[in-house]
């Protein structure tokens, strides 16, 4: 099918445009004035919902805590998108709500370094050192100790597969994964004909829907100091080559988006290791399409179906 009529509306309205001329400076502008043009609208209201500060990989680290009404429950740690170069626990803090009220779990908000100040592997090394903080003070937090997991959008899927990969490596399994229209795969940084032409999705959908290509190649270069680090599991969750013995994932994409193809391919990789993955393509939907659902029915189905999804695997665990 073709873009979800909802979302045509509200396409010229989206910010990063003028992909070429992008900067870290108008990214976090763009995406704070877009969570601004809906500050009018009422927020979801969880039980409760504060800030606060934990040890983070070099220094103290923001997080904004969200808790549910019932107690001790499961706990998600939630790693915002934005390129991995914006974003925070503002632009967020509408998603980070309402998954709290749907999952009914204890939500974590981690407001991770961002690059160019800080590039590779700041962002994953902050993720990974709250996650681990997340298990130590699980009871504090008012969770249960076996129903801790990882979530994230686009960079923040990135991100929370990353740390997925890295707590079976360290021994500290997790619940579950939700990776939201994840970056998978930084080799060639979003610019090279080889590696692009793995996932068609990337020229099929590489400008007119929101997230560019060009964007991309923007954000991928300002993350990665080093290009030769696009190989590291770290940066590139998909060239880890063992995905046995990871959690269990809900994995979104959308039809309409040039990641939607890497996506894919890492739901396939886990299946192919006997991980339990419910994956989801959606039709006529857009990268972000999680915090358009105001706008568009579609989307908020989607966002729903797949909240349900993993609210199952999470929560719903013994």
């Amino acid at each position: 099918m073709g873009l979800d009529p909802d979302l045509a509306r509200i396409l010229p309205l989206l910010p990063l445009k003028d992909a070429a001329n992008l900067s870290a400076a108008r990214a976090r502008h763009d995406l704070v004035a877009l969570a601004d043009s809906r500050k009018d609208v009422p927020l979801p209201q969880p039980a409760a919902v504060a800030d606060s500060e934990i040890p983070g990989a070099a220094g103290t680290l923001a997080v904004r805590i969200y808790r549910p009404t019932r107690q001790p429950t499961a706990t998600l740690m939630y790693f915002h998108g934005g390129g991995w170069v914006a974003g925070d626990l503002y632009t967020h803090d509408r998603l980070a709500r309402t998954l709290t009220i749907e999952l009914e779990a204890v939500v974590v908000s981690v407001d991770y370094r961002r690059p160019p100040e800080a590039p590779f592997p700041c962002a994953f090394d902050d993720c990974y050192a709250a996650t681990r903080w997340a298990a130590s003070n699980i009871a504090m937090l008012g969770g249960d100790a076996d129903r801790l997991g990882v979530g994230g959008d686009s960079a923040g899927g990135n991100l929370a597969a990353a740390v997925a990969l890295a707590c079976r490596d360290q021994g500290h399994p997790l619940a579950a994964q939700l990776l939201i229209y994840p970056a998978t795969d930084l080799v060639g940084c979003y610019g090279a004909t080889a590696e692009n032409a793995d996932y068609p999705s990337r020229t099929e959908n590489a400008e007119g829907y929101f997230l560019t290509l060009e964007a991309m190649r923007f954000f991928a270069r300002s993350y990665l100091a080093d290009p030769q680090s696009s190989r590291d599991p770290r940066a590139s969750p998909a060239r880890a080559g063992n995905f046995a013995g990871l959690p269990p994932a809900v994995i979104c994409t959308a039809e309409l988006d040039p990641l939607r193809d890497e996506g894919e391919a890492y739901a396939n990789a886990l299946k192919r290791a006997d991980v339990r993955v419910a994956y989801f393509r959606e039709p006529g939907m857009i990268h972000g399409y999680f915090g358009m659902g105001g706008a568009s029915p579609a989307a908020e189905t989607a966002r729903r179906r797949a909240s349900a999804q993993f609210k199952d695997m999470l929560v719903g665990r013994a």
